[in-house]
This record gives C-alpha cells, structure tokens and sequence, in this order.
C-alpha cells in the first residue's frame, strides 16, 4: 500500500550504485487518473522501476522517456491520456489525462538534496519537495498547513511551482488490547495507518487474539514513549482502567498527535478529568480528550464502536478538531 512507499530511497540506491536514476511524479491529473497527484515511479538508467504513475498504463512510455533524460541530464514534462479501456484495466470506470515531471538524479534533482529527503522521511519529519521544469528545487518543513494536513500535493498559484508532500505514514496507537481493539485494527490497516498495540497483560495482548500485529507488553506510558509521539500519530485508550489509561493519557496530551480518544461513558469522563486536573494538566491540555470516543452514530458493539472511532479520527486529520 502507499504507506509502505519507499520510491525516493529506492531512487537514491540506484544513483549511488551508479546505475543512474530518475524520479517520475504525477504532477496534474484531469478525469479518472489511476493515480493521484504527487505518486512517484523510480526508474533506473537500467530500465529498473519501482513505484507506479499510472497503474500500468504508460510505466512504459514513461520508462523510455526518463532513460533518454538520464542520458541527456535534463528534465521533462510528460502529458498522457489514459483511454477507458486501460483504466479499465486497472479498476476504475473511465479514463483521464496525467501530467508527469520527470528529474534524473544528480543532474536535475542534486544527489544530497534528495538524500536530506530520504532522512526526513525516515526520521518521520513532514517535509515538502517544491519543484518545477524552472524551480529552485529546495525542501520546506514551514508553511504549506493545508497540504501537510490533507496529504495534498499540487501547483502553486503560479502554475509552475510544484508542491510534492511527504508525510510521514499515519500511525494509530492503541492502549488496551480488547474487543474493540480487534475490529478496528484491520478496519485502520485499510484506512492508511499502522496499527499498534500496548497493553501490559498478555492474556489480552497475545498473538493469538492480534496475530501479525505489533504488540508491546509495557506500562502504557513507556510504551509511548518508546513508539514515538508525533503529529501523524492517533492515540486510543480503551482499557477503561484508570491505572493503564491516566499515565498513558498524560504522555499523549503532552506530546503533538493529532488525535487522543478515551473510552467511557460522560460520567466515567468527568471522574477522568478531575484526575488529570489533580496530576497538574491544564484545561486546554485536557479539552484534546475526544470522550465519550467516536462520532455519535448510535454504535452499538464493538464493530460499530470501531467504526465511530475510525471516523473520528479522519474527521479530526482532515478537518481539525
């Protein structure tokens, strides 16, 4: 899936190893496009790719195009239209145009400007690529609020400067390995986010209930911390045990992820705020709690409540709290 994308590290191999390289991206799309604006394709001076602008339908003529780039060190702007019938192919009911920008490694994209791109990416700092045919190619982590916020990338008023977001991929952390838990770990998994679990009691944390999935037996709060909090991190308690949820709860407020949801009732919530008051949390600190959690729906069992928390956390990305 798109999360798991490594294009530009792949990109970067490939140069390093000498086999020259270009990175394709989808710069402008009209109609159904198979892929969305800022998807990339990673193609080696050898015909090697890796990515995808398209689905399959003009990789090819993609490829051709880049190789003749690398070897003229030189960019290019690419304009395809995708027939009903290759689209078609790939799933979707029509066809549309796309717009490809092509830079080779080294010539065109400097090697230690995509190399810083690569460390961000790695280092999970949202940061945008601008670029252009005539750009200052350069790397912005300030500015650029909605396109961070919406995983969106484009042109700039100026219909020549183009905005490439790379964010880090979403993560959903979950404390409180229960029911709910179970139904909505796969229904993150095909919402874009990596789903992890901390829960100190095996019994509820075991392979067998969560098997594949990334399980830390810790106190809920040093197991935070040593996931990492960031700004595309969701944090979901749902132990309902104050003594796993308060000091996990306390690590959350205090740290940048854009959602925090707790599990309980209004009056559960109230007793939850007094003690957080009392271990020296402000009211705003306090006011990011998303409780009772969920979008109110009328869930009822586990399954719905998972549904209700995953909209929520959507909601509150795309949207704001």
């Amino acid at each position: 899936m798109e999360r798991f994308d490594d294009t530009p590290e792949t990109a970067l191999g490939w140069h390093r190893a000498g086999k020259g390289a270009a990175l394709a991206t989808v710069v402008e799309t009209w109609g159904s496009a198979p892929r969305r604006v800022g998807s990339q394709l990673a193609i080696s001076g050898e015909g090697e790719i890796a990515g995808s602008v398209s689905g399959g339908c003009v990789e090819g003529a993609v490829v051709a195009e880049a190789l003749d780039a690398i070897e003229a060190g030189r960019p290019v702007m690419l304009e395809y239209g995708v027939s009903d019938g290759d689209a078609f192919a790939v799933g979707l009911a029509c066809g549309g145009t796309i717009r490809v920008l092509v830079e080779p490694v080294g010539s065109v994209l400097p090697e230690d400007l995509l190399a810083d791109l690569v460390l961000a990416r790695e280092g999970r700092i949202p940061v945008a690529y601008v670029t252009g045919l005539d750009v200052d190619r350069r790397l912005e982590r300030e500015g650029h609020a909605d396109r961070f916020r919406m995983d969106r990338s484009g042109f700039e008023a100026d219909g020549t400067t183009f905005v490439a977001i790379h964010n880090p991929p979403l993560r959903l952390i979950l404390v409180g390995a229960v029911h709910i838990a179970q139904a909505l770990v796969p229904m993150a998994r095909i919402a874009g986010f990596d789903p992890l679990l901390v829960d100190p009691r095996e019994s509820f944390a075991s392979e067998t209930r969560f098997p594949g999935e990334t399980v830390l037996h810790d106190w809920p709060d040093e197991g935070l911390r040593a996931l990492g909090l960031d700004a595309r991190t969701a944090v979901v308690l749902l132990t309902h045990d104050p003594k796993l949820d308060d000091p996990a709860l306390i690590e959350a407020l205090r740290s940048g992820v854009f959602y925090i949801g707790a599990l309980g009732s209004t009056r559960t919530h109230a007793a939850r705020v007094e003690r957080l008051q009392d271990a020296g949390l402000s009211e705003a600190e306090i006011a990011r709690i998303h409780a009772p959690i969920g979008l109110d729906i009328g869930a009822a069992g586990p399954s719905e409540i998972a549904v209700s928390i995953l909209a929520e956390m959507i909601r509150v990305l795309r949207r704001g709290a």
